[in-house]
């Protein structure tokens, strides 16, 4: 893992982190319904964070992230909504499936690759002119199998 927390640490620093957004409480029943895990489980989880000094917890009272804590969820939060949005919005992924490969894939990209995929994807969302002609032409390949007329109209033209 980037952080050097386990793929399973950082879905709780996440989740901890998406759930308190504008300062809310948050506590052990959210952190367990948005994981789809046991609260037996959670607690275990905060344990071992609260041991590496990343959140604080009291029993029965609610979680909030340290500094440290906070460093980490942002990261892991940025790396999944980096590659949610290249997922859903380049390449037309479904939302929710693009969310949980995001999710699954959040843990192991390095900083550099991450930095790389989000100067792509903040160029290719923030263009003056829309969808880049590439863009159609590869979503229309992936729809139909084979490129459109007006790509091979194009790549002719450009072998010349």
């Amino acid at each position: 893992m980037v952080t050097g927390q386990s793929a399973s640490m950082e879905d709780y620093l996440e989740a901890i982190i998406v759930l308190g957004e504008g300062d809310k409480a948050v506590r052990v029943t959210q952190i367990s319904k948005a994981l789809k895990v046991q609260k037996p489980s959670v607690i275990s989880a905060l344990k071992k964070l609260s041991q590496e000094r990343l959140v604080e917890h009291k029993r029965y009272g609610h979680v909030t992230l340290t500094a440290e804590g906070e460093r980490i969820a942002r990261d892991v939060f940025r790396r999944h909504e980096v590659l949610r949005h290249f997922l859903a919005d380049i390449l037309n992924v479904d939302p929710e499936i693009a969310a949980e490969d995001a999710c699954k894939m959040e843990h192991s990209l390095s900083p550099i690759t991450l930095e790389r995929l989000a100067k792509f994807v903040e160029f290719v969302l923030n263009r003056p002119k829309g969808e880049p002609e590439w863009l159609k032409n590869f979503n229309y390949y992936f729809e139909h199998g084979q490129p459109g007329e007006e790509c091979l109209a194009r790549c002719n033209r450009d072998s010349v």
